[in-house]
């Protein structure tokens, strides 16, 4: 059995893969109605067959709403499954969509080998300097290689360090036959970040027993808990006239929007919450004096509190339609998905599993919530149990995001002890 350790030239092929992905762009777009959302997510799943293909990977396919589908087969001897002792299929996925709210298009990712500890200025942009004092992580990645944006895009870790990750192992997994492993299911999905990322995707014809998303962000970290997520959207509907003679007849929607935002409690927003404290976020708003929406992302890790959230938004809309009693106002509310931690209770072994994998890496795993979402949340829902597994990304969906070479090879190499673990588990 080989030692699972990726050597210097696998290294190099881990972050070649990484720095090829993140120059394509595909960004989602949560406005469009198409599914994928963007077209151009398509190129690098296009990309992502070939590669597979070359891999050894000769289903890889992509269908029509742009999933990427590929195996690879078990090596394991006939015996090992007639004497009962069956591996099932373990399914390793990732998202090819970037955040639709910063620019993706254009990437230049910044190299910095053997990183020395202090800032780091990002070239495109003079104003984006990634401090050390406000990324203590980056204490810990002295020595690594820091790969960067930029300054003036996204750099795209969420979720390509993931992807990048999966085709290494995929890799490893051709260059070692001598490694026994069950069959293995890849799956890379489009539109993760704008909430539609397993819309169209199948779970039985994935054919996975379990399933891992890399897409994650610190070393150690194994994530079975996510967010209970829903939508707001509120629409305040106005009545204009020529602010000349607008006395008594303008009712203005614009000012019955800001009149909302500034009513949210203060500390119920993202930027004053932590942990396990749930949140109301407004995050978008647009419209003129005829018509006005605000979209919301309502989170939290329990319904009870994410019901509570959705009420004090609903209290909060009543009391300025009473101070705007000629506007019409709106709220409806769409479920997103639920914390993944309900269903993946009822099966804990997918979680253990992971957890002895970080410790076959000599590291001590640390069980975190997330405080967001992964395609897991739903998959675990719809009958794939989906724990999340550290990808190595830092900054997600802001200029000034980074990712250490070293934590995505540690990322490549638990995710092959996992595949060992599920064998010998297995037959025991």
């Amino acid at each position: 059995m080989p030692t699972i350790a990726l050597d210097a030239a696998e290294r190099r092929d881990l972050l070649g893969r990484f720095l090829r992905y993140v120059r394509i762009d595909t960004q989602s777009d949560e406005n469009s109605t198409a599914s994928p959302s963007t077209e151009k997510q398509k190129d690098l799943a296009r990309l992502l067959v070939e590669e597979l293909k070359q891999l050894g990977c000769a289903d890889a396919t992509v269908d029509e709403w742009g999933y990427v589908f590929a195996t690879v087969p078990s090596n394991l001897p006939a015996a090992h499954s007639s004497a009962g002792k069956v591996v099932p299929v373990i399914g390793l996925v990732a998202h090819m969509d970037t955040y639709h709210g910063t620019l993706g298009a254009g990437v230049s990712p910044q190299v910095i080998e053997s990183y020395q500890g202090g800032d780091i200025a990002l070239p495109g942009d003079p104003r984006q300097v990634i401090r050390f004092s406000d990324n203590p992580n980056l204490a810990k990645c002295v020595g690594h290689t820091i790969v960067t944006s930029d300054g003036t895009t996204l750099l795209g870790a969420d979720d390509k360090a993931g992807i990048a990750e999966i085709m290494t192992a995929v890799a490893w997994l051709g260059k070692h036959p001598e490694f026994a492993h069950g069959a293995v299911r890849v799956g890379f999905t489009t539109d993760e970040e704008v909430g539609h990322g397993t819309d169209h995707f199948d779970v039985a014809a994935f054919g996975a027993a379990y399933a891992y998303t890399l897409d994650g962000s610190d070393i150690a970290e194994i994530e079975d808990e996510t967010f209970c997520a829903d939508s707001a959207l509120v629409v305040i509907e106005g009545h204009d006239v020529h602010p000349g003679y607008a006395k008594g007849k303008l009712v203005n929607a614009v000012r019955v929007a800001a009149a909302i935002v500034e009513r949210l409690p203060r500390e119920f927003l993202p930027e004053t919450t932590e942990l396990r404290q749930p949140y109301l976020h407004p995050y978008d708003l647009r419209g003129d004096v005829t018509r006005v929406e605000i979209k919301l992302l309502v989170r939290a890790f329990t319904e009870a509190e994410l019901r509570g959230r959705e009420d004090s938004l609903k209290a909060v809309v009543r009391e300025v339609q009473g101070a705007f009693p000629e506007a019409r106002i709106s709220v409806e509310v769409k479920e997103s998905y639920r914390n993944m931690a309900y269903k993946i209770s009822e099966d804990p072994k997918v979680l253990e599993y992971a957890f002895e994998a970080v410790r076959r890496l000599g590291l001590d795993p640390v069980r975190r919530a997330i405080r967001g979402g992964t395609d897991g949340s739903r998959l675990s829902f719809m009958g794939l149990l989906t724990p999340n597994i550290w990808a190595g990304g830092q900054n997600f969906h802001s200029v000034q995001e980074w990712v250490s070479l070293g934590w995505m090879a540690k990322a490549c190499e638990v995710t092959l002890h996992l595949l060992q673990v599920w064998v010998e588990r297995s037959a025991a």
